[in-house]
């Protein structure tokens, strides 16, 4: 795999560097992810359900003997509600946490695009509420006249393991 950082470049006169994110479609709306993170793409199948979890926990799936919980990104951001069609995917996701490295799959319209991006080009999204749960909005950036929202996964996916028992997220 490619490494993300991939180049330099000026912006506002001074070095910056180069990382790519996918992209994807939600609501209309498109997120983007470092591709680091990305450990696969894969269409949506119904995951087995885990009892009381949160209704954004779909359930978990069976990855090559580890079992990743499945998050709807659309019901956790109280987004429409969500439906299943054939572009529906599963986006599963690596990160770190205070317990080692996770794995946690989720659920999006379609996968839209890789755009590489400076990191002078990000820009930080608004304060909406003084008690604003926003840490996982990394940034918000321009491309091709359209508005970007840049995800910071490990702080997105730790949100949820509180409202997940940690035993479903231990590989």
């Amino acid at each position: 795999m490619e490494e993300a950082k991939t180049e330099t470049l000026m912006v506002d006169g001074e070095l910056a560097d180069e990382q790519q994110y996918l992209t994807f479609i939600m609501s209309g709306e498109e997120y983007g992810v470092d591709i680091l993170a990305v450990q696969e793409i894969r269409g949506w199948e119904e995951p087995t359900l885990i009892p009381n979890a949160p209704s954004y926990i779909r359930g978990v799936i069976n990855l090559r003997g580890t079992i990743v919980p499945i998050m709807d990104l659309r019901m956790r951001f109280g987004l429409q509600d969500a439906s299943y069609t054939a572009t529906t995917v599963v986006i599963i996701l690596k990160f770190d946490s205070d317990h080692g490295e996770r794995v946690m799959g989720i659920v999006v319209d379609a996968v839209s695009d890789v755009y590489t991006i400076a990191d002078g080009e990000t820009r930080k999204p608004p304060e909406l509420t003084e008690d604003d749960n926003s840490d996982f909005i990394k940034g918000l950036v321009n491309v091709n006249e359209k508005m970007v929202i840049l995800l910071d996964v490990a702080e997105l996916l730790n949100l949820n393991i509180q409202g997940l028992g940690e035993h479903a997220l231990n590989d």
